[in-house]
């Protein structure tokens, strides 16, 4: 008797559900990601010096988004779901914190709050002094600055801001419009940003540019830097990671 072959559907069946499984597990992975980045911690890279000696060109950091609540610029392209700021916890003087810029949203900054609403914020002479009080500063070591080839030395302090945080600067000269500006009455609801690098940073000095931040700008904290590169080599040449790679800089706090 001649017999019939059969038709075997099951390994279809089978082939139909893992390719299924596999587009769920990535839509998964895509949400949960999604997720962490909006309301937990999002990664950022350091593209300039101005932050210097706190965080150097090629730095990769993790900023908490919910150290400041949520605004519209914690959503993917800044989607304005949120209305303001909502669970707003303000920054302390010293923090180092992401923001949008006021005049281009688009961009990502990164400063130190110097100012806090109702502060008034001036530079003497390369000082900075706040509420008409000089914040006191100590010399400490030269930093070294690799340009151009060649080294430069630069003049390093350990500056104390009027909460009692402690953090360095370095600085190139006292003089200039950075080093001597007007009297900046921070306003109620905004921050006022420094680099740490003072004569080479664009921040809250530069009204046109930068000015004062409204809270709603605020992004998130700086946590801490989890990869960091020299210029040797660019963060996908992975092959030569294990002679570019700052070890020193790995996992290391920001403050």
């Amino acid at each position: 008797m001649k017999m019939k072959p059969v038709r075997r559907t099951l390994p279809k069946a089978k082939a139909k559900g893992g390719v299924l499984d596999t587009i769920k597990t990535v839509v998964y992975a895509v949400l949960i990601a999604l997720a962490v980045r909006t309301f937990a911690y999002e990664p950022f890279n350091i593209p300039s010096g101005s932050m210097i000696p706190t965080l150097d060109v090629g730095d990769y950091i993790f900023v908490s988004k919910f150290s400041y609540g949520y605004s519209r610029y914690s959503l993917p392209f800044g989607l304005p779901l949120i209305p303001g700021r909502i669970f707003f916890h303000p920054p302390r003087r010293g923090d180092v914190v992401v923001f949008k810029l006021p005049t281009n949203p688009s961009i990502d900054y990164i400063k130190r709050v110097i100012g806090l609403p109702g502060d008034r914020v001036q530079v003497t002479d390369g000082e900075l002094y706040v509420n008409g009080k000089l914040v006191p500063r100590k010399r400490i070591g030269d930093y070294m600055v690799h340009q151009a080839g060649a080294i430069i030395p630069l003049r390093q302090y350990v500056e104390t801001l009027p909460d009692g945080v402690k953090h360095r600067i370095i600085k190139m000269t006292n003089q200039g419009a950075f080093n001597n500006t007007q009297v900046y009455h921070v306003p109620p609801g905004d921050y006022f940003m420094m680099g740490d690098n003072r004569d080479n940073s664009e921040d809250s000095r530069v009204l046109s540019a930068v000015g004062y931040v409204p809270a709603q700008n605020l992004v998130g904290r700086a946590e801490f830097i989890f990869f960091s590169i020299n210029d040797s080599a660019r963060w996908w040449q992975f092959w030569e990671w294990p002679f570019a790679i700052r070890y020193t800089r790995l996992f290391r706090g920001i403050h």
